[in-house]
């Protein structure tokens, strides 16, 4: 109903318009009133309006298509070109449909006057219609490009992030086969456990990575990690675990709080201590981790790959809503992560 409206019907309202604004112009000009004048002028006019207000609505639609395909970031001269091919156009559907209606309903030609009258609103009814589409259509295409444009960006750092991520997985997957090949040959019982727990963390990495999981699904996979972690440690670690009960349905990015755990296993040394605490203050999901290091050993300046990804994933989900400090201490390595999660 809609596309045979704006088709059929509103052609010939939109001449109506037309010839009603062109009447009072002329009319006033020779103090004329429409009415007094002979019903076949009158019908003679209104038909030949009507017939010509298709050709009135289909010209600039047929230059804006036109010119619409072609380069979008116009040059000034081509501008004024598309302009000028719709004015000449309008000048010659002025000049045919008047003389035509003005011999139908005085059997005479069209005067000079008429003549320049209805070139002029002719001229400027379509110009300004042809004017409205273009910038319609530039308005579409700067959209249209802004849209791409930010398509391209979120797919560019979707990729990013996959990548971070799966830099995790040969790292993790090294330490926790080689912990596993060590208790094969003292504890085939403590093999098989550590067997089960890895498969329960490689599960959750490989299927679910959803784009968001609660945080109780991190704690429990950084438990697991944990278990797994402190099967291959020495006895004499000493391991403070603490995890927040509130930290339950509130959804966060998965993998963010493992290379900091993963990392105190890594580095601990000194009084050998691994101290981790979650909690939730708020809005804000807040990790602690503090592992024990030798104090007569500098701390490495090269930073690892897993805290440089931890980083970059961090400014990408959590744009100014993350805070991320480690410093090393007298005798331990502290790091603090913070996320307002949504």
């Amino acid at each position: 109903m809609k596309k045979f409206f704006w088709k059929y019907l509103f052609p010939p309202i939109y001449g109506l318009v037309f010839y009603t604004i062109l009447r009072l112009v002329s009319d006033l000009t020779i103090e004329e009133k429409f009415w007094e004048r002979r019903l076949r002028q009158n019908v003679a006019e209104v038909a030949v309006v009507i017939l010509f207000s298709y050709a009135m609505v289909r010209v600039p639609v047929y230059f804006n298509c036109k010119f619409s395909k072609g380069n979008r970031r116009q040059q000034g001269n081509a501008v004024f070109l598309e302009f000028g091919q719709v004015f000449l156009t309008a000048i010659v559907l002025a000049t045919v449909g008047s003389s035509i209606a003005h011999v139908l309903a005085n059997d005479y030609p069209i005067g000079i006057d008429d003549l320049v009258i209805v070139n002029t609103l002719m001229s400027l009814f379509m110009l300004l219609h042809y004017a409205i589409l273009r910038g319609n259509s530039f308005i579409k295409a700067y959209v249209e490009q802004k849209v791409l444009v930010e398509k391209i960006r979120n797919d560019q750092l979707l990729t990013e992030l996959k990548f971070l991520k799966a830099q995790y997985h040969p790292h993790f997957l090294f330490n926790a086969l080689n912990t596993i090949y060590f208790q094969m040959d003292e504890n085939v019982m403590a093999a098989k456990q550590s067997v089960e727990k890895f498969s329960e963390l490689l599960r959750y990495q490989l299927y679910d990575q959803q784009q968001t999981v609660s945080v109780s699904q991190e704690m429990r996979y950084l438990a697991n990690f944990i278990q797994l972690q402190q099967t291959r440690a020495s006895e004499k670690l000493r391991l403070t675990v603490h995890f927040d009960q509130n930290l339950d349905g509130q959804q966060v990015y998965p993998l963010l709080f493992l290379p900091l755990v993963e990392n105190a296993f890594k580095y601990v040394g000194g009084d050998y201590q691994v101290s981790i605490d979650a909690g939730l203050q708020g809005s804000t999901i807040r990790l602690e981790v503090e592992n024990g290091v030798p104090a007569e050993i500098p701390l490495k300046k090269e930073k690892g790959i897993g805290l440089e990804n931890l980083k970059r994933r961090l400014e990408l989900l959590y744009p100014d809503k993350h805070t991320l400090t480690a410093q090393k201490k007298e005798n331990t390595f502290v790091a603090v992560l913070t996320i307002e999660y949504k």
